[in-house]
């Protein structure tokens, strides 16, 4: 399951003169809708356009947006009518681009049919010619005006890079299938070109994401491409080998996320054993009990998943989970809850999240019986968190008295008044951080996007306090 959508206004602007005509944009949602807003940013760079921080100085506007979840598609299409209402030329995007409205038309149309243009995900292409047709180009893009790593949303210091786009899955609490399709792998000579790019760049963590990472090469029969002059494998192992030792080379972290756990993943721990990726993984394991899990027709069963928990923990020792699960989907029993807070507290997820069930339109899932009132999953969903938040903070007073790499996200007055950073077992935005007392002595700096040996001292909440080295 998909994050809460986050909204991003881009600040980027490209070096094209005052006359150039001045682009709007917002992201809203998951990582892979961010990384689909770079590329169409990147693309308005390269062809001189300039980016505006608001809506009025703009003479368009783009929205990317999320269309998951209910409250996902209500922001996206509260932020297009704000857009509409203070711009008046606006072209939408997105996973919500792609769903049908309640007359079996465009939803986005349905509700703005002012909007110039309205695209499905990953549709760079089609959004470029709808910018085109209304706000022409203002110069051929003969003259570079693109940074090597492209345009990014993200601080100079990490970066997401998807492998893949769409699912082969059908769970049914999902529409994802039908808003981006099926799985498509990118060539694997393209995506290691672009991780180079962005580590040659300056980005010392690097996200790799997609709907199914370990699915990597499903769709090409794993086929062997090309980078660099040698042959690679496009498979998940061989991609993940190659990116560590890139990145042990740059001095670097790799993060995997959205990692289905088949067997072939426990051919990743040894890469995590020997530092050349964090041991951190990202699994959506959605719920535990064997019948809630056939109802959703998730790929696992929940007596394979702490097997394989067990495994992976026996291998890398040091290796820290996180995951997201569903309380209260249709038909749940107190019984099938009682065994999914069991397998939390067996499994020791290091960082979990909850969603209590919401319905989807289009969603199989809709159609199940035994479909359970709100107050029921929202209470079930606190009681999740509240046994998960017990075992994530048992874990944490374990680190105290580590000393730990910390990558610096924030250091006012270069650290002089402390600062804060992650840990590997801490992805940004979704996870935990440090908090990095002021130092004692004022010679002591530290640097946004650089690493910094960390003594944890104690622990606040989900986060950790520590003092620099």
């Amino acid at each position: 399951m998909s994050d809460a959508p986050t909204p991003a206004m881009s600040s980027s602007t490209a070096a094209a003169g005052a006359a150039a005509p001045r682009i709007g944009f917002v992201s809203l949602g998951c990582p892979k809708a961010l990384t689909d807003s770079e590329l169409i940013l990147t693309q308005l760079s390269a062809e001189g356009y300039a980016t505006s921080k608001t809506f009025q100085g703009a003479n368009l506007v783009i929205v990317n947006t999320c269309g998951f979840i209910d409250d996902a598609v209500q922001e996206s299409l509260d932020t297009i009518g704000e857009a509409l209402a203070e711009n008046g030329k606006v072209i939408v995007t997105g996973c919500l681009g792609a769903k049908s409205g309640s007359d079996g038309g465009n939803l986005v149309r349905q509700m703005h049919p002012s909007v110039l243009a309205v695209t499905g995900p990953h549709a760079t292409q089609e959004v470029m010619d709808a910018v085109h047709a209304h706000v022409p180009k203002p110069h051929d893009p003969f003259i570079d005006l693109v940074p090597p790593a492209g345009i990014k949303l993200t601080p100079k210091h990490y970066a997401y890079l998807k492998i893949s786009e769409g699912c082969n899955h059908r769970c049914t609490f999902c529409i994802i299938p039908n808003l981006r399709g099926d799985l498509v792998s990118r060539p694997v000579g393209d995506v290691l070109s672009e991780a180079r790019a962005l580590f040659e760049g300056g980005v010392k963590e690097l996200l790799v994401i997609s709907q199914d990472t370990s699915a990597y090469g499903v769709d090409v029969k794993y086929r062997t491409g090309f980078w660099d002059g040698r042959p690679v494998k496009t498979k998940m192992l061989d991609l993940v080998a190659q990116l560590g030792a890139m990145a042990r080379a740059h001095g670097a972290w790799v993060r995997l996320h959205y990692v289905y756990p088949y067997p072939h993943v426990d051919e990743i721990l040894p890469l995590m054993a020997d530092g050349l990726v964090l041991p951190y993984l990202d699994v959506p394991f959605q719920h535990a009990h064997p019948d809630v899990l056939r109802r959703m027709k998730r790929p696992a069963s929940g007596e394979k998943n702490l097997e394989r928990l067990l495994k992976w923990r026996e291998a890398c020792p040091d290796i820290v989970v996180r995951s997201t699960f569903i309380a209260g989907f249709p038909g749940e029993t107190e019984a099938e809850f009682a065994y999914l807070l069991d397998f939390l507290k067996e499994a020791q997820i290091d960082r979990a999240g909850c969603f209590a069930y919401s319905p989807i339109e289009g969603a199989p899932a809709n159609a199940l019986d035994g479909a359970l009132p709100d107050e029921v999953r929202e209470e079930r969903r606190a009681r999740f968190m509240a046994v998960a938040e017990a075992v994530s903070t048992a874990k944490l007073q374990r680190r105290i008295g580590a000393s730990m790499q910390v990558l610096v996200d924030s250091a006012p007055a270069l650290g002089r008044k402390g600062g804060l950073g992650r840990t590997y077992a801490d992805a940004p935005e979704i996870d935990g951080t440090v908090k990095i007392l002021p130092p004692s002595k004022a010679s002591r700096t530290m640097k946004v996007g650089e690493f910094a040996r960390v003594r944890i001292t104690g622990t606040s909440g989900h986060d950790l306090v520590g003092e620099l080295l």
